[in-house]
């Protein structure tokens, strides 16, 4: 009775953990194995986000570990400065979270784009999509993400003369198209996540039918974790690697923050406190860091299925890290049976999801401005990298922004006697200066000009200096001097 008071919702959370954790399970094999790294740094991963983070406050059913949409990233900082330096990144990148988040920076990546976000999370899904499909037909993909999709033709036309890659091909098809239809089937079937059903009848399959396809690497849970050491910390000097760290936070940080966003909007318990959150997932990549493990975010995925499970507190999730655990210790060479082209399977499932079909076409309808920073944002990644493809983005971004917030009208009152009057309304900003000027330029130079500039919210300096050089210009022609109404003050200001 007194468990019951002091917990009471152990048996739904309790239940949720286990959902959550069979759903989590494929998916940090198979990010860790697209990321390049050993599989059981995506399990160390998954284990610091369920018990450390899972533990903080912030998000009260949000759940964290490695996650697709930092696959890229991480594979590109592994081949650049190689996997002892890969904990150096992440440690970087908790640390700065944890900075962020006690200066309550938290709310600021709220102010981010959608489209920025969406952007990213398309590019990424782009290039995940691509090397997976290499990995499908146990080949290598190439480095950059351009060659990745501009190759896959020839690789694919490749594969097609061996019989090697197209069953390889043939299991990973076979793992997309269960997790395609496992949500068309009953109920009680779809008690099991679709992913890990996948992965099991893949798994099954090429036992069975000695299938000839690669299977994971298993190196031990002990000797695949590698704490950074000296060495690693001196490559901090390189204006590159603090680069990537800072990409890495701020990606990392955005898709959290984002994710908790939408999982407020899944249940009506305790909202997201995003300051808390974001030192919650500064803790954990500090510790993943610590580690050598792969970075982590909040996972809309995962937590989306503990949401559905029913939990009610923070006790799933860290039940789910438990979970990992246990497997991760007593049951680490079950991971040796999994058939890689089945992982590459559930990544290009996971890689399909990121980018925003649905809600593109409504978008570009009603907001096509925004539109293209989304489809401008996936291209910068694809055709450059991902830190430089979402500064492109932001930067647009930040460039309509200014552009729509400067917006400015001019309207003219020529009666055919008397002066000229001009009204100006709205925002006179350097950027609608041109237009401002050919309009007043365009004026009769031999009538008087009145410009009423009582309608305007704000008037910066360079188009105030402009308007009063072409008051100077115009009375030069020896009509009478323009008349200029003075901009309104603001409310509350004196006269």
């Amino acid at each position: 009775m007194e468990k019951t008071a002091r917990f009471p919702y152990l048996r739904q959370d309790f239940a949720a953990s286990l959902v959550v954790f069979l759903v989590a399970l494929p998916l940090c094999v198979g990010v860790a194995v697209a990321s390049g790294v050993p599989a059981e740094l995506g399990l160390v991963t998954g284990i610091v986000g369920g018990i450390v983070t899972g533990l903080m406050r912030g998000s009260s059913l949000q759940v964290s570990g490695p996650a697709a949409g930092l696959t890229v990233l991480v594979f590109e900082a592994v081949q650049n400065f190689g996997l002892a330096t890969l904990g150096v990144i992440v440690l970087g990148a908790g640390v700065l979270q944890l900075a962020m988040g006690l200066l309550k920076l938290g709310r600021w990546f709220r102010a981010i784009s959608v489209s920025v976000v969406e952007g990213m999370l398309a590019g990424i899904g782009l290039v995940l999509i691509a090397g997976q499909l290499y990995a499908a037909a146990g080949l290598e993909a190439p480095a950059a993400g351009l060659d990745k999709i501009t190759h896959l033709p020839g690789a694919l036309a490749g594969a097609l003369g061996s019989s090697t890659a197209l069953i390889s091909l043939a299991v990973g098809a076979g793992t997309v198209a269960v997790m395609v239809g496992w949500n068309h089937l009953p109920r009680k079937f779809r008690a099991v996540p679709g992913a890990l059903a996948a992965v099991l009848l893949a798994t099954v399959a090429s036992l069975v039918l000695s299938l000839p396809v690669a299977t994971v690497e298993v190196r031990g849970l002990l000797d695949s974790v590698q704490p950074p050491g000296a060495g690693a910390f001196g490559q901090l000097a390189s204006l590159s690697l603090l680069g990537t760290i800072l990409a890495f936070t701020l990606i990392a940080s955005a898709e959290s923050l984002f994710s908790a966003a939408a999982v407020d909007r899944m249940h009506d318990g305790p909202r997201t406190r995003y300051d808390q959150e974001l030192v919650a997932q500064g803790a954990g990549n500090t510790a993943c860091g610590l580690l050598g493990a792969l970075p982590m975010t909040a996972v809309i995925v995962r937590s989306s299925a503990n949401v559905r499970a029913g939990a009610r507190t923070r006790a799933s999730r860290v039940m789910h890290g438990v979970w990992l655990l246990l497997f991760a210790a007593l049951l680490p060479g079950a991971l040796a049976l999994i058939p890689l082209p089945a992982l590459a399977g559930i990544l290009v499932h996971a890689g399909w999801k990121l980018i925003p079909l649905r809600s593109f076409v409504p978008l570009w309808r009603h907001h096509r401005g925004e539109a293209v920073i989304l489809v401008v944002t996936a291209l910068a990644i694809v055709t450059v990298n991902m830190f430089e493809g979402v500064l492109i983005g932001l930067a647009l971004s930040v460039a309509k922004t200014a552009w729509t917030a400067s917006h400015v009208k001019l309207e003219v009152i020529d009666k055919g006697a008397g002066p000229v009057q001009a009204h100006l309304s709205g925002n006179a900003t350097f950027l609608r200066l041109p237009k401002i000027l050919d309009s007043l330029e365009s004026l009769p130079q031999d009538r008087p000009v009145e410009l009423d500039l009582s309608g305007l919210h704000h008037l910066d300096h360079a188009c105030r200096t402009a308007l009063e050089n072409w008051a100077e210009r115009h009375s030069a022609s020896g009509t009478e001097p323009v008349r200029m109404t003075a901009l309104a003050p603001p409310e509350g200001t004196p006269d």
